[in-house]
């Protein structure tokens, strides 16, 4: 029986170490605690391989600018208190630019391949989820061709997001020229201690003056016409201008903690290749199948978006400021934004996110900007695509409606927009969720815009989603079964590892 004895002095000197390490996070060393009670060293050893990185970028992105970096006098006060907190953690401060709010996959991919064909010196591209799929070999071949044509071309993709992507295309991106890495890839040693850190951006960049970002990635089923997955309500951006830039410089960091590909190329010379328009004909001809069915959600592929945009070939004059989530310093960037926009706005705050699993201190912002006056509305989806994380989101609502916060279920179909919109003037897009692994264990990316005609187009799209939403209620929530409520609450224990 000794061998128990020091079993359990073992486990106890080794959960000491998870309490020390975890002191500024007590739910998350609770939670850990709690698997390494129940498994005994094996816990422990699990601990550290969802923590312990080996190989994380531990350089932060901070703005050089001054304070006298500000907005026009025409902003409100919150949009210079926010503009002025935000400062110290942007990429490189306040920019100037124009930016296109971009609605749903059909109009961004369109848009997308439009620029990587007109694209004359470089094209950077940093993706989550890239698919092999009617829409990735499309955007795959277009590259492809652009490399022949002398353009430098840099493809990274998450390791474990982008997992299926087949090594046969790298293998033809690579023989094009493309220079290609991955993000922590599935393969040893990154599998052992890398697996839980994540690339979530979604990153393009054109000649260094052109960039997208926001929520969608290269797949199928953002334009809405998947059979099986059905509506995908989107939101992604255009930036043309300084902001660009600092989009790149966050591409550059991803760069280089990324593993070069591991295949070999046969040696080729790239030839200009005239037909560069193909691969457009190619994504019309893989859309337009469902096309017609879905016309009247989607719009035709011209433009000319009936239900998810106003004006979508519209640059609206902007100024942005830059962010990146790093997992390898302390200061969680994303989470910090979010709640600076929170505390500093007056009027109205519209939040739309699909996977809604906040911590204590972001609900508590939320609460407190009822308490000040401010109308809160929240919309999530129905039923997402990761169903665990639904069950954990529920049980936040009570609180927040018993605050005064509105919140509103998306019925359509998978609503992942993720946008906040402040006081009609300040608007926040990106890749990031309200969830600890976007706040502290996926890198990530988000804008903060501050344009009133920016913001009125967002809060128009939010208008039309409610008319395809249903109000949550008191009610709704009392009615749920035993069962479920213990499921939900199971599910929010483990939110914190998520």
């Amino acid at each position: 029986m000794v061998w128990i004895l020091w079993l359990y002095l073992i486990n106890t000197l080794l959960m000491l170490i998870v309490a020390i390490r975890e002191v500024r996070r007590p739910a998350k060393a609770l939670n850990w605690l709690a698997i390494c009670l129940v498994f005994p060293v094996i816990g422990f050893v699990f601990y550290l391989s969802i923590t312990n990185p080996i190989r994380i970028s531990h350089e932060r992105l901070t703005s050089p600018h001054s304070e006298s970096d500000t907005l026009p006098d025409s902003f409100s006060r919150s949009a210079f208190v926010i503009a002025h907190s935000l400062r110290h953690l942007s990429v490189y401060g306040l920019r100037n630019g124009r930016v296109q709010v971009l609605m749903n996959g059909i109009e961004t991919y369109e848009r997308l391949m439009e620029s990587i064909k007109s694209a004359l010196n470089s094209i950077d591209l940093e993706y989550f989820i890239y698919r092999d799929d009617q829409i990735g070999r499309c955007i795959t071949d277009l590259l492809i061709e652009r490399a022949k044509a002398g353009v430098r071309v840099r493809f990274v993709r998450d390791g474990w997001g982008s997992r299926k992507f087949p090594r046969t295309q790298i293998i033809r991106m690579m023989d094009a020229g493309i220079e290609c890495r991955t993000v922590f890839p599935v393969r040893f040693p990154w599998v052992l201690s890398n697996w839980n850190y994540r690339d979530h951006c979604k990153i393009v960049v054109i000649d260094g003056k052109e960039a997208f970002t926001g929520g969608i990635n290269i797949g199928y089923e953002y334009t809405g016409l998947k059979p099986n997955v059905g509506f995908w309500r989107d939101t992604h951006l255009r930036i043309i201008g300084e902001a660009a830039g600092d989009l790149r410089t966050i591409f550059n960091i991803h760069w280089n903690i990324a593993s070069p590909e591991r295949v070999k190329v046969r040696a080729q010379k790239n030839t200009l290749v005239e037909n560069v328009q193909k691969p457009i004909e190619g994504l019309r001809v893989a859309v337009s199948g469902q096309a017609a069915e879905w016309a009247s959600e989607l719009g035709n592929l011209s433009g000319n978006v009936i239900d998810t945009a106003t004006n979508t070939e519209a640059l609206r004059n902007a100024y942005m400021q830059s962010f990146e989530g790093n997992p390898g310093i302390p200061t969680q960037v994303i989470r910090e934004v979010y709640f600076i926009c929170l505390t500093q706005a007056i009027k109205t705050l519209d939040i739309t996110n699909p996977y809604f699993v906040p911590d204590a201190d972001i609900i508590m912002a939320i609460k407190t900007a009822v308490a000040r006056g401010v109308r809160v509305r929240l919309m999530v989806p129905h039923h997402s695509d990761q169903k665990f994380v639904d069950l954990a989101s529920r049980t936040y609502f009570g609180e927040l409606l018993e605050a005064g916060v509105h919140i509103y279920q998306y019925n359509k179909g998978m609503l992942h927009a993720k946008v906040m919109i402040i006081d009609g003037e300040i608007a926040e897009v990106g890749a990031a969720n309200y969830d600890m692994r976007s706040f502290r264990l996926n890198y990530e990316v988000c804008e903060v815009i501050y344009s009133t005609d920016v913001a009125r187009e967002l809060t128009e799209q939010f208008e039309r989603d409610l008319t395809h939403s249903v109000p949550l209620r008191i009610g709704d929530l009392l009615h749920r079964s035993l069962p479920q409520r213990i499921m939900e609450q199971g599910a929010r224990l483990l939110s914190p590892m998520i």
